[in-house]
């Protein structure tokens, strides 16, 4: 038994080895757009840019995020165009008083959300109708973001920036979320981690790796990178709607010719840049367990492609990566093995080293990153939890609607 115990150790301790040096360094926080950007915000041109914003239901938090679209300091043509989704709740009222408010009810502009067709999400319905009221002022970009999210007034001049200066087509940012009450300190810079380690950061910003992913509350997207895949139609069915978008533009770059671009011409390489932002932030709240559960739960399963061998491989892997180290610490002080124990140890430092740069990000207490182990115990019960809902034809519900799957949107 105990050689058993020891080998699983030393599996699980040759896997963090593995993932700490040859994973793209998922684990690091250096790619943020502050950083990137901090020397390289000055514009020869101005791109005209159009914000997209899909709200369905957003009263209470509308009055925050908008306000911080509007008084965003970009220089250039910027209009915001907000897709009421059929809201009951008095949205687009609240959405034109915070225009007025500011002195700015020119550069919103608010559009009465169709019916949902079939064969589409309803998030990406609302974006689809944004993005055709707003193609009139043919903008060079399109400012995808959520109706959750408050803007730094400087982050629309430093995405355009990082598009502009290094020929992107697509830049993104995983904004700050929420991290004030235990459950969001606990369970939050886990998922930002698990993200990163899905797609490292520095994989999904190399033209080379085929890896492709971007965070859905702030995404800065080339019309022409837009037109060149086929518009938002082409993803109408996907839940993880940031991530295929990232991946079609990733897939299909085009052949741009520098030398024959306009002041307003975008490059067409299929170049895509994510990174983290520390200034720009999610408001959506997740202060309890059930919140957090229940928004890893609706995804999770799809993030596998409802693939039950998928699932098998994300239930048997997540404790032997993530449990068995801490587990044998234990054994191994039991039986006096302190072989097994030493090794678990390791192993458990070594996943805790690799945590720790997202909990400091996040300004949490050093003590959460030794608890990685209970968070992704959580997680994978969560992952369980999705692919329940989902055979139980309760997947993906979200505002109101359920998609069971991308065959039955």
């Amino acid at each position: 038994m105990g050689v058993i115990v020891l080998g699983l150790t030393l599996l699980s301790l040759a896997i963090w080895l593995g993932l700490l040096c040859f994973w793209g360094q998922f684990w690091r926080t250096d790619q943020q757009l502050e950083v990137e950007t901090l020397y390289k915000t000055s514009l020869q041109s101005l791109p005209v840019v159009c914000a997209v914003v899909p709200a369905r239901n957003e009263a209470e938090l509308i009055p925050t995020s908008l306000r911080s679209l509007l008084l965003l300091d970009y220089p250039g043509s910027f209009n915001v165009f907000l897709v009421d989704d059929r809201s009951t709740d008095r949205t687009a009222n609240f959405a034109e008083g915070v225009a007025h408010a500011v002195g700015k009810p020119q550069q919103l502009h608010i559009i009465s959300g169709e019916s949902l067709p079939a064969g589409w999400s309803g998030k990406l319905w609302a974006v689809e109708q944004g993005i055709k009221s707003a193609s009139k002022f043919a903008p060079d970009y399109f400012l995808l973001t959520d109706a959750d999210i408050e803007h730094d007034p400087g982050n629309l001049r430093r995405l355009v920036a990082k598009a502009v200066q290094e020929d992107l087509d697509l830049v993104s940012v995983m904004v700050r979320l929420r991290c004030e009450s235990f459950w969001e300190k606990l369970l939050i810079p886990a998922f930002v981690f698990f993200f990163q380690k899905l797609y490292p950061f520095r994989w999904v910003n190399n033209p080379n790796n085929p890896t492709a992913a971007a965070a859905g509350g702030s995404i800065l997207i080339a019309r022409e990178a837009l037109e060149r895949i086929g518009g938002i139609q082409v993803i109408r069915q996907a839940l993880i709607d940031d991530c295929a978008l990232a991946q079609a533009v990733k897939k299909n770059g085009g052949q741009g010719d520098k030398e024959t671009r306009g002041i307003n011409k975008i490059p067409s390489q299929g170049r895509i840049w994510l990174g983290l932002s520390s200034l720009t932030h999610s408001l959506r709240p997740y202060d309890s367990l059930a919140t957090i559960w229940d928004m890893v739960a609706r995804t999770a399963y799809t993030q596998l492609n409802y693939s039950p061998l998928l699932l098998l491989g994300t239930l048997v892997g997540m404790p032997l990566i993530y449990l068995v180290s801490p587990v044998c610490v234990i054994l191994g002080i039991v039986w006096g093995n302190w072989a097994i124990a030493l090794t678990g140890l390791l192993g458990w430092l070594l996943m805790t080293f690799a945590y720790y740069p997202t909990i400091r990000f996040y300004k949490c207490s050093p003590w959460f990153a030794l608890s990685l182990p209970a968070i992704a115990f959580l997680y994978t019960l969560m992952t369980l939890d999705s692919a329940l809902r989902h055979w139980q034809g309760r997947g993906g519900a979200w505002k109101g609607r359920v998609y069971p799957s991308s065959d039955n949107l």
